[in-house]
């Protein structure tokens, strides 16, 4: 069984859903039930973290400018904070290989704001999900490459260039893939 859990998912280039066309998702979860992940690469430029300080009724006093990421289709109204594993959560975090965790509660929103978060983060709102079988599918039909997440890709390059860099990180060409998958 293929196990994506910790690994960045990204999209080929021929990828036609404008929601994940060039995407980098972070997988969370992969099981033979399902698989969930969180696109690290498109900020929304409309949504301000102090506007969802404010929403959350939190103080925006002294709160650092950071963006805030469309994680994914799925529960758009749901926050998700991808972070270094240097951030220990009062009430839990999903803890990851190469020093990631994610954390889903309003403590760390709480924290980041008042500068006792993460070393690094990515703010997101939504997820991308998908049913059991369904990843495997889109790979078999070439949708997806996937390499190891590494702290440089994930929170050391610029949101615009971390599609590249994991194409990169592969030691990919995209402009020498094929739309086709093949079988040896």
């Amino acid at each position: 069984m293929l196990n994506l859990r910790g690994q960045l998912l990204i999209a080929m280039p021929q990828m036609t859903d404008p929601r994940f066309e060039r995407a980098v998702v972070f997988m969370c979860d992969h099981s033979s039930k399902g698989a969930m992940g969180l696109i690290i690469n498109k900020p929304l430029p409309e949504l301000r973290f102090k506007d969802l300080l404010t929403k959350l009724s939190i103080d925006t006093e002294g709160a650092p400018i950071i963006p805030i990421h469309f994680g994914g289709p799925v529960e758009k109204g749901r926050g998700f904070v991808l972070h270094s594993s240097d951030y220990k959560s009062g009430a839990g975090a999903a803890r990851f290989a190469r020093g990631f965790a994610m954390s889903a509660t309003l403590d760390v929103i709480e924290d980041i704001a008042q500068g006792r978060g993460p070393q690094q983060s990515i703010l997101a709102i939504g997820y991308a999900g998908w049913g059991a079988g369904q990843l495997e599918g889109e790979i078999a039909q070439n949708a997806w490459l996937s390499c190891g997440a590494t702290r440089q890709i994930v929170f050391d390059t610029d949101s615009d260039k971390r599609w590249t860099a994991a194409m990169n990180h592969l030691g990919v060409d995209p402009l020498a893939l094929s739309p086709t998958a093949g079988r040896a």
